[in-house]
């Protein structure tokens, strides 16, 4: 079940809520999230029900080890060792066991039995959510929860427990103890919410079958601009499903009052990728600033340390994204890039701000191939036809005009896309909100619309599931 289903707009909200609201106090409110956020993450598993376990052991071990690493000053750093441990365990068996053992056998020639290991959804970012729980303990940074029921309120929580945004415990602290739920967050809530639906349903799921019509009829087989509009295709995809995302759980936030945070910002304005990365999924950008690069050093012990900090980052980064070449070969571009940013281009570009749109606009193209196309050979294939002058292998027959076809049929998505990633939007929201009768009108015509695509079958799972 996804945010964009109607099962979860018309069923399970309905209840969830209505119970929500019934309840009278925060602890039993908190107590209506967990066990709703179970049944929530339950009906994505139901034909691995053992998921459902894991989970609610990983919540009720990591609660014991909070308590433990505040209480046992002596065995602090060694239960902290075993926390974590235990927490990157699963996620290394679920996530990366296959691909070790592939790897392994293909160097070593060995024949070590591969399973089809079916990943739990959503475990990259509960394991995060865990991990960082109980490195700031640790610090000292926020005390251990009292209450089994808000630290599974606080992991469990359905608006971001699938895909983000990666939520520190201390972020949300106070308001798990104590939240106002008021007429403003409400309508607030159901605002950022039918934003959130409408970029997902409306432009992401829409432009985005022009990658799965190109990928259907081949990478050899299609021109050149039509392989430049591919990729812009998937940019924005990417984008607006995953902004999407984070939307609604804000919105689904506000609607239990909590204040979820930002997790983009505008990013495609960008003038390096440097900037890009930080506008980009804030909070998994914060989570690796704050839990690895820091704590190995930043930049505070010279340059040689801080391009290894860097490295480091960036291939965790892409390996977290998939147990796959292709991401880490994605985190690898990112490093090089950056690192060229830091020490030669970016002062530059920053002081040339349309070159460093062009520039931007351009690498984001080229990392965009590397994180969508699994197979090397592949991405060689692509590369050569965003760049036709390379040395390349015989291609398959290409249709002549083929990417006039396809604008033809998806350039009001692009027009749409490019629209809502200018500060024109922005704009013209503020000047608008104010008038209640033209966002209510405004608000309704998007919600409906996506009902009648949902309704339609037109509708995609998030991309950032399968992460």
């Amino acid at each position: 079940m996804v945010f964009s289903s109607i099962e979860f707009i018309f069923i399970f909200l309905p209840i969830f809520f209505l119970v929500y609201a019934l309840v009278p106090t925060t602890r039993l409110k908190n107590l209506v999230i967990f066990v709703g956020s179970v049944v929530f993450y339950s009906m994505g598993v139901l034909d691995a029900k053992i998921y459902i376990e894991l989970f609610v052991q990983t919540i009720l071990i990591n609660f014991l080890l909070g308590w433990l690493i505040q209480d046992m000053e002596k065995h602090r750093k060694l239960l902290l060792v075993l926390g974590v441990i235990y927490n990157l365990w699963w996620l290394m068996f679920f996530k990366y066991s296959g691909f070790f053992v592939t790897n392994v056998n293909n160097i070593l020639h060995m024949n070590i039995p591969e399973r089809n290991i079916l990943l739990p959804i959503g475990i990259s970012f509960y394991t995060f959510q865990n991990l960082s729980y109980l490195v700031d303990v640790y610090r000292n940074k926020t005390k251990a929860s009292k209450s089994l029921i808000d630290y599974g309120a606080y992991i469990s929580m359905f608006p971001q427990l699938i895909a983000g945004p990666i939520v520190t415990y201390d972020t949300i602290e106070v308001e798990l103890r104590e939240r106002k739920h008021s007429l403003k967050n409400i309508d607030e809530g159901l605002k950022i919410f039918t934003a959130g639906l409408g970029y997902k349903v409306l432009i992401a799921n829409q432009i985005g079958g022009l990658w799965k019509e190109i990928e259907t009829i081949g990478f050899e087989s299609i021109s050149t601009p039509l392989a430049w509009l591919g990729v812009a295709a998937y940019g924005f995809q990417v984008y607006f499903d995953f902004y999407g995302y984070s939307l609604m759980a804000i919105g689904l936030g506000l609607l239990m009052g909590f204040h979820l945070p930002q997790n983009f910002n505008q990013p495609y304005l960008s003038i390096t990728m440097t900037e890009f990365w930080r506008r980009w999924h804030i909070t998994l950008g914060s989570w690796f600033r704050e839990y690895i690069y820091i704590p190995l050093g930043g930049n505070r012990k010279g340059k040689l340390r801080t391009i290894r900090n860097m490295l480091i980052v960036w291939l965790l980064t892409g390996f977290w994204h998939g147990a796959n070449w292709n991401f880490i070969l994605w985190g690898l571009a990112l490093f090089v890039i950056m690192l060229t940013e830091k020490l030669f281009t970016g002062k530059y570009l920053n002081e040339h701000r349309i070159l460093g749109h062009y520039y931007l606009l351009i690498l984001i193209s080229f990392t965009w191939v590397l994180f969508a196309i699994t197979d090397m050979h592949d991405i060689r294939i692509y590369f050569q036809k965003l760049l036709p002058f390379l040395p390349h292998e015989t291609m398959g027959r290409v249709a002549e005009g083929d990417y006039l076809r396809y604008l033809g049929t998806y350039w009001k998505y692009f027009v749409a896309a490019v629209f809502f990633c200018l500060p024109v939007s922005q704009k013209i929201w503020q000047k608008i909100k104010h008038a209640p009768e033209v966002v209510s009108v405004l608000c309704l015509g998007v919600f409906f619309s996506c009902v009648y695509c949902m309704y339609k079958g037109m509708n995609d799972p998030f991309l950032y599931f399968r992460f």
